[in-house]
């Protein structure tokens, strides 16, 4: 695949991208950090399934991206989230 689809999102002091292709997430303490660990991860994934058949990948579920969407607590919060394509 030549790039994945992430949504990048706020957590506390943290910064968590999810793949939408793959389930996978990556966080940091910035954007970019969260990007280049998710990045290592996608890459880790891809060179295993090169050597291993049984390895599981699927693209995650709408109810998943709900989850990590919604804000926990009973507040209305304003929050940006960020959707970017990442070449890995």
């Amino acid at each position: 695949m030549d790039f994945f689809t992430m949504v990048l999102r706020k957590s506390g002091n943290d910064w968590v991208a999810l793949c939408l292709e793959n389930g996978l997430v990556g966080q940091g303490m910035t954007k970019e950090e969260s990007v280049r660990k998710l990045k290592e991860a996608i890459e880790c994934v891809e060179d295993i399934k090169k050597v291993e058949e049984d390895v599981y990948s699927a693209p995650i579920s709408i109810k998943e991206l709900h989850e990590f969407l919604t804000i926990e607590g009973e507040e209305l919060v304003s929050q940006t989230f960020e959707l970017r394509a990442v070449n890995a």
